[in-house]
């Protein structure tokens, strides 16, 4: 390789030889304004992120993404979801005359949009797809790294692709760098040689060089669409502002909170000596009132325990089977079921429950992440009633409200910032990375000078 090639294969560059053009007005009517010139850029780019918090419409955007693919290239496209997203997905498709195709195995595909579940991916191995979409995409920290690399690996060479999931925390990098390997931007390690520095001991904290910074938000948005609100990038759409949260703490053992630092092994021991006080607070919620309850628990016994306290509950479990699952969720998403207990981890990704305003804690972990995505099931753009989530502790447990609304405090901050960092660079993003034009109509005749009517005579 020369010196000119070296350079060249340097240079930080999110644009990719696969590129569909389209026209806002060509896209479908029933998506917003924001939501079609997003798609628009999507689909200019070929391989891109869109970070859209929590009921800004990801699943028509990705949905309108993968139908234009397939109009354009052929093929399948494949849609990865997590578990009851994609029954979840499919309904949605209809809503917007896009049909969709659920999947269990290879045997299952069809010319045009796939889906399955993410933990399915491994049945349709040797298959190409012209596009792919990654549905909640952040969840794959939740994976191992073989999965993460296997997911990575396995779309290595699909054309096209898109990643969709709430705001990244602008300080975990490793999301930002997963999301930049698998659209094939950049490796993790490339990420952090080029834009950061190792901040002490731990392998884990890496901080913006100081002369990169404004070069890595650059980069960042010439790939990823981050919004919290429609008005992030200037857009005013009636319907897209929050309702009120309203977070309670009840201590079950009804002391003080313990303030001195707890280990995470004392903390689950407490959880455990105070399991029946706290499912008992929890079932009286729920069986004085009428109305939907979603009930989050962090730990096996505690999920039992308040399956059993709870009138006409419905429980959904690590051990079921997936369609089990799937139709517990999506039950509980019409009204079938009054109160549904599960944890975060298992459904607390993906899942439009903004039909139910009221939550329960009964266990939480160390996670905010978990925590936040939980909250959002139901706390999201298209909920109309103020949303109260209870958090019910013992007070050996410390001060866990106190904790969530620091973390919550510093999340929103750092969110802000990114947000503020970017929204010019993507407004300038979704205006040039697409054509956008207005159509030339001449109406006054053009005259030659007389040298150049001399000049055509001439030849």
């Amino acid at each position: 390789m020369d010196y000119e090639g070296f350079i060249e294969s340097k240079a930080v560059s999110a644009l990719h030889t696969d590129s569909i053009q389209m026209d806002a007005d060509d896209l479908n009517p029933k998506l917003y304004s924001f939501q079609r010139d997003i798609v628009r850029w999507a689909l200019a780019k070929g391989r891109a992120a869109i970070f859209a918090d929590c009921g800004l419409g990801k699943t028509p955007m990705q949905l309108e993404w993968a139908d234009r693919v397939v109009r354009a290239r052929g093929g399948m496209v494949l849609i990865l979801a997590p578990l009851a997203v994609a029954s979840q997905t499919v309904s949605e498709g209809t809503k917007f005359g896009i049909t969709v195709n659920l999947c269990e195995t290879a045997d299952d595909l069809k010319p045009g949009i796939n889906i399955t579940n993410y933990e399915k991916l491994g049945k349709f191995e040797n298959t190409e797809f012209t596009g792919v979409v990654l549905d909640e995409s952040s969840i794959l920290k939740s994976f191992s790294g073989k999965v993460r690399s296997q997911i990575i690996d396995f779309f290595s060479n699909t054309p096209f692709r898109l990643a969709c999931t709430a705001t990244p925390a602008p300080n975990d990098y490793m999301e930002l760098g997963n999301h930049a390997e698998f659209l094939g931007i950049m490796s993790y390690t490339e990420m952090l040689a080029m834009f950061f520095v190792h901040d002490g001991g731990q392998t884990s904290k890496w901080r913006l060089k100081g002369h990169a910074e404004d070069v890595f938000w650059e980069w960042m948005g010439s790939w990823a669409v981050v919004m919290e609100s429609p008005s992030d990038l200037g857009y005013e759409i009636e319907g897209y502002d929050l309702p009120e949260l309203r977070i309670h703490e009840i201590i079950a053992d009804g002391d003080e909170p313990i303030t001195e630092a707890m280990t995470l092994t004392q903390r689950r021991q407490a959880r455990r000596d105070t399991l029946a006080e706290r499912c008992e607070a929890a079932a009286a919620l729920v069986n004085n009132s009428t109305e939907q309850w979603l009930v989050w628990c962090d730990l096996n016994a505690e999920s039992d325990t308040l399956h059993k306290m709870i009138e006409s509950s419905v429980e959904v479990k690590g051990s079921d089977k997936n369609t089990d699952k799937t139709n517990r969720m999506l039950g509980f998403s019409i009204g079938a079921y009054r109160s549904l207990v599960t944890k975060p981890s298992i459904a607390g990704f993906g899942m439009n429950w903004q039909q139910c305003h009221n939550m329960i804690f009964v266990g939480l972990s160390d996670s905010y992440e978990q925590y936040y995505q939980a909250v959002r099931r139901c706390w999201r753009f298209g909920q109309t009633a103020p949303v109260d989530v209870y958090i019910i502790i013992s007070a050996k447990e410390g001060t866990v409200k106190e904790n969530i609304a620091r973390k919550e405090a510093d999340s929103i901050r750092m969110k802000t910032a990114m947000i503020e960092q970017t929204k010019e660079i993507t407004k300038k993003e979704l205006k040039t990375t697409c054509r956008l034009s207005t159509p030339y109509e001449p109406t006054v005749r053009m005259m030659l000078p007389p040298w150049e009517e001399m000049s055509y005579e001439c030849a």
